[in-house]
């Protein structure tokens, strides 16, 4: 039986309904994470600790505005103190290395650090967003870092 004209209309708008529709999740899927890793510490002759940060960010959006809040923890797991960090820019597809001082707390007695809050989360040339469902953490440090 050969298809008629308006079988083959009915079916060529269905399927590019279909496609509209499934567009926006094709070019999500293009987008990844972004890494946050605690890649070590350090002492500070001043008695403080020196963390260094790794930014892997695989978004496919460049930040011009991202700071993090974060606790820090002592050795018997009880919040120490509240630290906010600026860790903006994170240029597209690039990794980015931070460095951070932690005063008055050595590094043998951080055991772990808290991403509290993300208090700016700033796409270049976009509305600011939450950055919390992109976040990857992870830690090769002594200290732990989590969500």
């Amino acid at each position: 039986m050969p298809f008629t004209s308006s079988f083959l209309s009915v079916m060529s708008r269905s399927l590019a309904i279909v496609l509209l529709v499934m567009l926006p999740q094709f070019s999500r899927a293009e987008t990844g994470p972004l890494l946050v890793e605690l890649n070590k510490m350090e002492e500070i002759d001043s008695g403080g600790c020196r963390a260094f940060f790794l930014f892997r960010n695989q978004t496919g959006k460049s930040f011009a505005g991202f700071e993090m809040s974060l606790a820090i923890l002592d050795g018997q797991g009880v919040i120490d103190r509240l630290l906010s960090v600026d860790a903006s820019p994170l240029p597209v597809q690039r990794t980015t290395l931070k460095l951070f001082e932690v005063p008055e707390i050595s590094c043998s007695n951080i055991s772990e650090i808290l991403l509290h809050d993300v208090t700016a989360c700033q796409p270049q040339n976009e509305a600011e967003m939450d950055c919390f469902a992109i976040l990857t953490l992870g830690s090769r440090a002594s200290a732990k870092l989590v969500k």
